[in-house]
């Protein structure tokens, strides 16, 4: 089992996805965090001398990827509630899987619109719109009243697929 500092130090693609999830402080949380450890949120905040709202806003970020994981005690005498917070770095690569097949879903999506319609797009103001709203139009743009002219998508369409083709390429799905 690899710790988060293990990982971080190896994969720079994790520390990327990691980065642009949480930020500059969050991944200066996760730097400081102790490892195989639990802390709450207020003693990471004194230990990292982070802002408290920046740590909770950090691990309720990798709570909802399960990369972190708390455990609730109860203090009898005042009934308040302590969350102990520690991460799990076995869930990184299920998490980072996950958002990459949201990812790659939505541009075959986007591949299949772009490759299954016609598009037509006014030179004044720019809009583009399908053959389909073009034509209940009268080819008129609704915007400005310019007549739209024919748009030609494959410059779009070959950035798509190269995309889809890169990233499946790098999960092996070729």
């Amino acid at each position: 089992m690899a710790t988060f500092k293990e990982i971080l130090n190896t994969h720079p693609a994790i520390v990327s996805y990691l980065h642009r999830m949480i930020g500059d402080e969050g991944m200066e949380l996760i730097d400081k965090f102790p490892e195989n450890e639990e802390h709450s949120d207020e003693d990471l905040a004194a230990m990292t001398e982070i802002n408290l709202n920046s740590v909770r806003n950090t691990l309720y970020t990798l709570y909802e990827r399960r990369l972190a994981e708390y455990r609730r005690i109860k203090n009898n005498e005042t009934g308040w509630l302590t969350y102990l917070w520690h991460l799990e770095a076995d869930n990184i690569e299920p998490a980072l899987s996950q958002d990459v097949d949201v990812v790659l879903g939505k541009l075959r999506a986007r591949a299949r619109y772009e490759e299954h319609n016609d598009f037509f797009i006014c030179s004044q103001c720019g809009l583009t719109i399908t053959f389909n709203q073009a034509m209940d139009l009268l080819f008129k743009c609704p915007t400005c009243d310019e007549p739209m002219g024919h748009f030609e998508n494959e410059l779009l369409l070959n950035a798509l697929k190269t995309r889809i083709e890169a990233i499946e390429e790098s999960l092996g799905i070729s």
